[in-house]
């Protein structure tokens, strides 16, 4: 089996035909059919037949489909140690969910970053459903967010931080003088970060106990917009308790009580067990839990662009 091999199969079981695998690889569909008959004969198995509601894969074609992204992954993970190893540099690639990399992902970085000359992070931010298939394939090397409903037996998981998500308003918002009932709040219009757009998480999980109809959201590229957003007066936001901490206290915002607030969460980091992680996995989850990460996440004074490579990858709404 070659790496172009499993690659053209891979992509044909993510994207369920021949044509949309060899688009995503910018090759031909008869390349993509040779690579998979290579596979078929070597391995003897058929992997896959087509019906007429798309591929009907067998078990040993689902087996190979798991196995090869692990293998793919594991790869591309080899050439990002060698080509360090070479250089001298290590990197450490991070999957957050977006509200731990707006509000608390900067001072932590920072801070680990920079007890090394040799290390260079990667922060990606990724919907949390996502977390362990990019841990076992390899793919990043630590995800932080909230603690997945379960756990695979291959991932460690470190809780390190709790914070709260408040409700806020601008001082000139008729809510700013005190607190609202149920229909009330769901009649507002709810100034949104990223988190609210997807299922899981503290936000979604706030929207949907107070029975915010989807009408009313509105999602912006990041939390730091809808709070600016709020501050006009245009509608609530919900936000990182310790974020909106000065603004509070300058009046720039105003907290608005009401039901299932404030709520509470917390954040964990998952990786790999130890004896397939990289080093620097395993010292940043010893790192996250000591004093000095829990104040660099509170202060969140920020990291300059030279610390990440790339900087970060920010997911836009429209």
């Amino acid at each position: 089996m070659t790496p172009a091999q499993l690659r053209a199969f891979s992509a044909t079981v993510r994207l369920g035909s021949v044509k949309a695998a060899a688009a995503d690889l910018s090759v031909t569909e008869a390349a993509v059919s040779i690579h998979i008959a290579h596979l078929r004969r070597e391995l003897g198995d058929k992997l896959f037949t087509r019906t007429a509601h798309g591929l009907a894969f067998t078990p040993g074609g689902l087996r190979l489909a798991s196995r090869a992204t692990e293998m793919l992954g594991l790869q591309d993970r080899t050439i990002l140690e060698v080509r360090g190893a070479g250089s001298g540099r290590r990197l450490l690639r991070v999957a957050a969910s977006s509200l731990f990399a707006e509000h608390a992902a900067p001072g932590l970085i920072e801070l680990f970053a920079g007890r090394a000359d040799d290390l260079d992070v990667e922060l990606s931010v990724h919907d949390t459903q996502n977390f362990a298939s990019l841990l076992v394939n390899r793919a990043v090397d630590v995800a932080i967010g909230p603690r997945p409903a379960t756990l695979e037996e291959s991932m460690t998981c470190t809780h390190f931080l709790n914070y709260q998500v408040i409700a806020a308003v601008g001082p000139d918002h008729p809510l700013a003088a005190g607190g609202a009932g149920p229909a009330e709040l769901r009649e507002q219009t709810w100034l949104l970060g990223p988190s609210a757009a997807g299922r899981t998480g503290l936000v979604p999980a706030v929207l949907r106990r107070l029975s915010v109809p989807e009408h009313n959201q509105r999602i912006f590229q990041s939390h730091a917009a809808a709070l600016e957003e709020a501050k006009r007066g245009k509608g609530i936001a919900l936000a990182v308790a310790f974020a909106v901490a000065k603004d509070l206290a300058d009046g720039d915002l105003c907290r608005l009580q009401g039901p299932n607030l404030p709520a509470r969460g917390s954040w964990s980091l998952l990786a790999l067990a130890d004896r397939e992680a990289p080093a620097a996995a395993a010292e940043l989850r010893r790192f996250v839990t000591t004093p000095r990460a829990t104040q660099a996440m509170l202060r969140g004074t920020g990291v300059t662009a030279g610390r990440f490579r790339p900087a970060i990858h920010v997911t836009l709404w429209s």
